[in-house]
């Protein structure tokens, strides 16, 4: 049975507490390893270390963290079915899935590898006499990181390589529930040739957590998880003068108009509703069809379509579905199906009734679709993190954006249609941070940065790319003049560059 404890130091450590939580495989229910839960002395224990390596690691010239940077990826690449592996185990997504996370993550990686020009300042010659600006931007500190379940190699793969490319060393704290995949990266990181004490990890629950945000050597903290945990990271840690990024909450919407690909946009569902058996914030979790004869074709083509997939678990190459991450999800999502049928929602397609043989104590959802929901639904309001897809009648392309703004979440949300004035008129109008055009999950590339608005985000900073950047330094400018034998004597204004 796998014992799994911290990383730190370029090594790992089994703490010094007895507290543990069970690893579970989701696919069998049967406890699969333990993970140890630090606490508050762990937790500054290895906050330290990381404070130790700061000032080594920061004085690194860019260039020479591009390099880690550079091996670290390669190791990615030549590891990804060992790593796609050990996380389908853990969590239960299908290989091909795990295998697409970690490219994700990589991609970031690649992003990280050009540091030195991402670092580059601005420089203003002459701003007065014999007077020179410039500016630079300098790592924050310490950074923390706290990560989910649902994608445990991708989501830390947004933080700590740009993070520590910006000369940052970091702590992370990942999901409890399936923590080897992290693990596993880790040491990669130090077979990159990482200096020992850059990165860290920190394995635990709540009292690892709040031991994070109350550390005053940790200068911020970064976030992927659940809007209420969110709204309570980003209260906690700015209380504490940190700055956060808590990349929460999401409800997503693909508008399909009159004039869309039908085939097209089937697709699109079936992948980005029932992928990772709906278990990511970018899912879809809300079709609006636009009109009724739009409505009634659309569900006639989905029907078919989700009473196929197949659901197995990972180890099946055929699989399409997997099993949901704990009895307690699967008990949350099971409740929103009966609370929808409650509040008259039609069930087209019910998935709850899988009975794997050899698996019967899985935590194994088919693909379930409503039709006829409306917005007062808690099906529709809240986040079922499940296979679970409402379709939400739409009497205009107006009414569809209105129920997309008004909704408390604007994580992200597509149209499909051929129409170049609708898909304009739709990104122009539509308050949400990520938008697709045809394509239904629109996961910026990591270039581009990842973030979504109203409370699917606290904090100012979206993750990765240039934001990532931003977040991850500080800016400091300086303002320069050097003896020119030149007497002007003593100034009692602002000199600006109307002086020249």
């Amino acid at each position: 049975m796998n014992s799994i404890g911290h990383f730190v130091s370029n090594e790992h450590w089994p703490g010094t507490t007895s507290r543990v939580a069970s690893i579970t495989n989701p696919a069998t229910g049967g406890e699969i390893g333990k993970v140890t839960l630090a606490s508050k002395a762990d937790v500054d224990s290895i906050v330290q270390t990381a404070a130790d390596a700061l000032p080594a690691w920061a004085a690194t010239p860019p260039a020479k963290r591009a390099m880690v940077m550079f091996e670290f990826r390669d190791l990615l690449k030549k590891h990804t079915d060992e790593l796609a592996e050990m996380l389908s185990k853990e969590h239960g997504k299908t290989i091909p899935d795990a295998k697409g996370e970690v490219a994700r993550g990589i991609e970031v990686v690649e992003f990280a590898c050009g540091i030195p020009h991402l670092l580059k300042g601005e420089y203003s010659e002459a701003v007065s006499s014999n007077v020179d600006s410039f500016s630079v931007r300098q790592p924050v500190g310490v950074v923390a990181g706290i990560t989910p379940f649902n994608f445990p190699a991708m989501v830390p793969l947004w933080m700590y390589p740009v993070a520590i490319a910006c000369g940052n060393t970091f702590v992370l704290k990942p999901s409890e529930k399936d923590p080897s995949v992290v693990m596993r990266i880790a040491e990669l990181l130090v077979e990159a040739g990482l200096p020992a004490g850059v990165f860290n990890v920190v394995n635990g629950d709540k009292e690892a957590v709040d031991a994070l945000l109350d550390h005053p050597l940790v200068e911020a903290v970064s976030f992927v998880g659940s809007t209420t945990i969110g709204e309570y990271i980003y209260s906690r840690s700015t209380a504490n003068g940190k700055r956060v990024q808590a990349l929460c909450g999401a409800k997503n919407h693909l508008v399909v108009m009159p004039d869309a690909d039908m085939e097209q946009v089937t697709d699109a569902l079936i992948g980005s509703a029932y992928g990772s058996a709906g278990e990511r914030c970018m899912a879809i979790s809300a079709a609006v069809p636009v009109g009724e004869e739009t409505a009634d074709r659309l569900v006639e083509a989905l029907i078919p379509r989700i009473q196929a997939l197949k659901v197995a678990p990972y180890t099946d190459p055929s699989s399409e579905l997997g099993p949901v991450i704990s009895k307690q999800s699967f008990d949350r999502i099971h409740s929103y199906i009966d609370e929808g049928l409650d509040k008259g929602a039609k069930l087209v397609v019910d998935g709850r009734n899988v009975n794997l043989q050899g698996y019967e104590d899985g935590y194994f959802i088919g693909g379930c679709l409503f039709d006829h929901v409306t917005t007062d639904m808690s099906i529709y309001k809240d986040e079922i993190f499940g296979p679970v897809l409402s379709v939400v009648r739409a009497g205009s392309y107006d009414e569809a954006v209105d129920m997309i703004n008004a909704h408390e979440y604007g994580n992200g949300t597509a149209i499909f249609t051929r129409d170049g004035d609708a898909a304009r008129d739709f990104w122009a109008r539509i308050r949400v941070g990520m938008v697709g055009v045809n394509v239904p999950i629109p996961v910026p590339v990591a270039y581009h940065s990842f973030g979504g608005w109203k409370r699917s985000l606290f904090g100012d900073h979206h993750i990765h790319g240039m934001e990532g950047v931003r977040f991850y330094t500080r800016l400091k400018t300086m303002t320069t003049r050097w003896p020119s034998g030149i007497r002007t004597g003593a100034e009692f204004h602002f000199t600006g560059g109307k002086d020249v």
